[in-house]
């Protein structure tokens, strides 16, 4: 049951997108009368001004009144346009992640309170703010040790956010629920499910000691990468609420003229970026999972270095292998295939033809062969496989709609580097490694090998389970003769339940009585 608090945020919530017009800016064409009529009456309420705007301006102007809570709800469904669709989408993702920042005297407090120690035993300088967002904001630091000074980013948590969030969070959570109860066709997208999944992913953004983590394996999994690393952590001055981290000197891959100008080759970047991009995804399972141009930048030596890594992402190796079999089915225009994986991979039920849904498959294949290589999208292509998925009752992956928006971001910022940009001949030398490597010989042994180690473990566990076995086998047999008994705490435990819901609903009853007395009093 939602508190009255939760009733008034929401309702707050309305009355800020109603008159920044970002209800009467939706699509009304497929709603049903009721709702068209509230959709017009929403328009009349509006600011003027606000009319006179693009609906992602009145989004993000709603969205900045709202708060930090309501910018990660848009930029989390940015990720998903399975839900609110691709149009707003696109618009959601243009939110800019940018706050007022807070007091440095509060960024002070919460370091020590997180660390335990007094600033001045901690940096050699500590300056004020150059970047505030939604959860947290960013100063530059130095720190000074045997090996020298030396600059670094320290990363702190906006004081008061949990508490706003988990506050706001009631809020969604009930959106989610009247959404399931009263709109079945949306019960397929697991509404829910995506607000748990928000919850999940904002929690761990908010434990900095996590997004260190984070860096630190990928750190690991890239060290032999060509162009691309992530910057270092410093652990002795990282917790809970903060994270000091190498300070990067370089350009931000939004600045193509500032690349251009310090001699970088951007074809070469733009190739780097995918290819970085695919191999952390295929080879390691593990992405970050917001890669846009803000969060990139080129050091002076040429190498992509990724930074905030609050929102990652992973693929287990089964899922690894279905992605590699559906893009290289495509490839080969083998849509049987790519069909078949679709049901191998439980995406698609069972109740469904494979056939029919080969055809779905290569009505967006075929549109592609036989165009230039440079105008053909990966990430296009897999947005289109989304949308067909949804007439074969396809239900949400929240694991592959992240890969695939993630893979649209990052597609996007190569292009901006390099217009003509071939996706397929910078992606080929990861993706085809790793298909000769997962799904040829290689990848057969690989599951007899772990076929057999999984046996292995089986049989050392047999005698525990034959022992569980015959106890459980003893357990029912008994109570097949002497029939089901509860000690005397459980039955105690089901008596007062009982007593407080007869008393409950007694209540209930005197309350709907008295109520229709009273009706009935004022209609005589």
């Amino acid at each position: 049951m939602a508190s009255l608090g939760t009733y008034l945020r929401l309702m707050r919530a309305g009355f800020i997108l109603v008159r920044e017009g970002v209800v009467s800016s939706l699509p009304a064409e497929d709603l049903p009368g009721p709702a068209r009529f509230a959709h017009g009456v929403a328009g009349l309420f509006a600011k003027r001004r606000a009319k006179s705007v693009e609906r992602s301006d009145r989004l993000a102007r709603a969205v900045e009144r709202l708060g930090p809570s309501w910018v990660k709800l848009g930029q989390f469904l940015a990720t998903r346009p399975d839900v609110v669709g691709t149009d707003i989408a696109d618009d959601l993702a243009g939110l800019q992640d940018r706050m007022a920042t807070f007091p440095e005297a509060l960024a002070r407090a919460e370091i020590e309170a997180s660390l335990g120690r007094p600033i001045e035993d901690l940096y050699s300088c500590f300056d004020p703010p150059i970047a505030a967002a939604s959860i947290a904001q960013v100063h530059p630091a130095e720190v000074t040790d045997e090996n020298g000074p030396r600059k670094v980013a320290v990363k702190v948590v906006r004081p008061g956010v949990r508490q706003r969030f988990k506050r706001d969070l009631e809020a969604f959570y009930l959106v989610s629920r009247l959404q399931e109860r009263f709109i079945p066709a949306s019960r397929r997208l697991r509404p829910v499910e995506i607000t748990k999944t928000l919850e999940q992913t904002t929690r761990i953004e908010m434990d900095l000691r996590l997004e260190a983590a984070a860096l630190s394996e990928m750190a690991d999994n890239t060290k032999g990468d060509p162009g691309f690393r992530v910057p270092s952590v410093d652990w002795e001055r990282t917790g809970r609420d903060c994270v000091t981290m190498e300070w990067i000197d370089g350009i931000k891959m939004s600045d193509v003229a500032g690349l251009k100008a310090a001699g970088h080759d951007l074809d070469a970047l733009a190739d780097t970026l995918i290819q970085s991009f695919l191999r952390h995804t295929l080879r390691d399972g593990f992405f970050h999972a917001d890669m846009h141009q803000g969060n990139l930048f080129v050091d002076p030596q040429g190498m992509i270095v990724a930074v905030d890594m609050g929102i990652v992402s992973r693929l287990g190796k089964k899922e690894r292998r279905f992605l590699a079999e559906i893009l290289y089915g495509f490839i080969t225009r083998d849509y049987r295939r790519v069909a078949e994986v679709h049901f191998e991979a439980g995406y698609v039920p069972s109740i469904h033809d494979p056939a029919s849904f080969a055809q779905a498959i290569r009505a967006i294949g075929e549109p592609i062969h036989g165009q230039p290589a440079e105008t053909i999208s990966m990430a296009r292509l897999l947005t289109l496989l989304f949308e067909v998925t949804e007439l074969f009752d396809m239900e949400t992956r929240p694991e592959l709609v992240m890969l695939q928006k993630t893979m649209v971001v990052v597609e996007g910022v190569s292009r901006t580097l390099n217009p003509k940009f071939n996706m397929w001949k910078a992606a080929e030398p990861v993706v085809g490694d790793w298909i000769r490597d997962n799904l040829g010989p290689k990848r057969i042994a690989g599951d007899v090998k772990a076929g057999a180690i999984a046996a292995l473990r089986l049989a050392e566990q047999l005698p525990d389970i034959a022992v569980r076995t015959e106890r459980l086998s003893q357990e029912v047999e008994h109570m097949a003769e002497n029939g089901l008994r509860f000690d005397t705490a459980t039955s105690e435990a089901i008596g007062k339940a009982e007593a407080r819901y007869t008393r409950s609903g007694r209540i209930a009853l005197w309350i709907i009585a008295a109520t229709l007395v009273y009706i009935a009093w004022k209609l005589v």
